[in-house]
């Protein structure tokens, strides 16, 4: 099932410049999603990450991942219910990320329990791995 940015939007709750996933491809709920974040120059983060030399932040990478698993797992809560990041384990950048390419952020839940999941993420670029990163995350209700 694919998800626009104007349902992403409802989704989480994060904004601009902040929310770091354009479209879902296709998502499995409490199981797996594609998702795709559009790298474009005009991003505020370029603008010191670096001048000359614009790179996508490897934190900002981990972000778009952590946003697509807890689209990923939107369809299993309620709508009261915000997951949060716990943990980061085993991040690797393997490829810096410029304007100009689109990240396809692919996520699997690894282990779900009452209120935490945890992530097994992958970022590619022209199908090639340029991070990986295992996330833990716990749902808070608010």
């Amino acid at each position: 099932m694919q998800i626009g940015i104007n349902d992403i939007i409802k989704i989480l709750p994060h904004s601009y410049p902040f929310l770091l996933v354009d479209k879902v491809l296709d998502c499995d709920y409490g199981r797996r999603i594609r998702a795709i974040k559009n790298v474009t120059f005009n991003e505020p983060f370029f603008i010191g990450h670096f001048p000359n030399h614009p790179i996508m932040p490897g934190v900002l990478i981990i972000e778009s991942l952590a946003q697509a698993a807890a689209l990923c797992m939107s369809g299993n809560v309620d709508k009261n219910v915000i997951p949060y990041l716990v943990s980061i384990e085993s991040a690797k950048f393997r490829k810096p990320v410029v304007p100009g390419d689109t990240l396809l952020l692919q996520v699997n839940i690894q282990k779900a329990r009452l209120k935490t999941c945890k992530f097994e993420c992958i970022a590619y670029v022209n199908e090639e791995k340029v991070a990986e990163a295992t996330i833990l995350a716990m749902l808070q209700t608010f």
